[in-house]
């Protein structure tokens, strides 16, 4: 999805100060309120949002131009990840939000004719939003091999059953991206499972609830989904790339997914960190005593700083070699960026709230959405472990080899 180079490095520089004003003046006063919901209520406002990113030339900076986007590489995209990551609506006004990029990058790379022009075109234009359905409740999804939906072929529809959750931002989508068994006794695991676009008015289809996060259920784009298909059927046209590639392409969505990921958090980090410093600051234990003078809030605050901008350094760095080498050069750098930004992550969103104090746990600040929601990003796209145990293994191989 990201382009071969064709926007101007030079011109770079300037159009990230654009994003940074946009956030600041355009999205940094109404954040608050939109996250505390109801989401619904300013999809107006974000809609006009997303009306004023494309009058200035920002909307979906990661399209090439011909597409309506921006033109972006992947390198250039990652630093105005981080900048649309200071909100939680940032990556929604836009439309570079997970899971439509994912969808977006997969349908550029494997999709149809038809169904680029019936999906993906108002997908890219932000006309509608999509969801992709892979991980279950019954299966362990550290291991997604082991998938219980089925996709089966009578004459030219697939039939789909399954039960699946974590579909986020199905409340709403016009359709989802489902991984499903169509090839049960293929030899190698990795080679059973295919990918199937299902528009959601299918009557076999069911939004069955939005899961509560830590008490909060969300909607619309802010929830995620536990959605069951129910002798769901679809035109076998409506396969995505070949059947039995469902592993593949999840790769090929994956990789550049974690460097936009990663990048996000750091733009958390940077809010978060901005809000910290502010409450120091600020805060007097007594007349002229702010928390700042406290030894154990300057420790958090430089080691904040120093974890963040290590952060940066590695993902930008993986993202230059994925950029020159491509996805599988560099799995091991992506397993090294995800555990360590997410853990970074969630040690400044920690420190941040101990310093606000009980205001910290309250909603009156974007802390606590943050902390309930950004929890997951240690388990979903492969937890902490499987990373760290894929790493590891890598590393030993190579002392093995020897």
């Amino acid at each position: 999805m990201h382009p071969t180079p064709n926007f101007p490095p030079e011109a770079l520089a300037p159009l990230l100060e654009k994003y940074r004003q946009f956030i600041r003046e355009e999205i940094f006063p109404i954040d608050l309120n939109v996250v505390q919901g109801p989401f619904k209520c300013y999809l107006p406002r974000l809609h006009e949002l997303r009306t004023k990113a494309k009058q200035l030339g920002l909307f979906a900076p990661h399209l090439p131009k011909a597409d309506g986007g921006v033109g972006l590489n992947l390198v250039q995209f990652a630093q105005v990840s981080e900048i649309l990551g200071q909100s939680p609506i940032g990556h929604y006004v836009f439309n570079c939000a997970a899971p439509d990029i994912g969808n977006m990058e997969l349908l550029h790379l494997f999709g149809t004719d038809d169904q680029k022009s019936t999906w993906l075109k108002p997908l890219q234009q932000g006309e509608i939003r999509s969801c992709f359905a892979m991980t279950e409740p019954a299966s362990a999804g550290s291991n997604p091999v082991h998938l219980a939906t089925t996709a089966v072929r009578e004459g030219d529809e697939y039939v789909i059953n399954g039960h699946k959750w974590f579909t986020t931002a199905a409340d709403g989508a016009k359709f989802t991206i489902v991984m499903a068994v169509t090839n049960p006794e293929a030899e190698s695991p990795y080679q059973r499972a295919s990918m199937i676009l299902v528009p959601l008015d299918n009557p076999g289809y069911r939004l069955m609830r939005n899961i509560p996060i830590m008490g909060e259920a969300g909607e619309d784009y802010l929830s995620h989904g536990e959605v069951k298909f129910e002798n769901c059927r679809v035109p076998v046209s409506n396969l995505i790339g070949k059947e039995g590639q469902g592993f593949a392409l999840a790769q090929e969505r994956l990789g550049p997914g974690r460097i936009h990921h990663c990048m996000r958090w750091i733009g958390i980090c940077e809010r978060v960190f901005d809000l910290m410093c502010r409450r120091a600051i600020s805060r007097q234990l007594e007349p002229g005593k702010p928390l700042a003078e406290k030894q154990t809030i300057q420790n958090w605050i430089a080691e904040s700083r120093a974890e963040i901008k290590a952060s940066r350094l590695m993902v930008m760095d993986t993202a230059q070699k994925m950029q020159e080498l491509g996805a599988k050069a560099v799995r091991e750098d992506i397993s090294t960026i995800k555990f360590f930004v997410a853990d970074v992550l969630m040690k400044v969103i920690d420190r941040a709230i101990q310093v606000h104090g009980a205001l910290g746990i309250t909603d009156d600040t974007l802390l606590s959405f943050w902390y309930r929601h950004e929890r997951g990003a240690r388990i979903y796209d492969g937890p902490d472990e499987v990373h760290k145990s894929a790493l590891a293994r890598s590393i030993l191989k190579s002392f093995t080899e020897k």
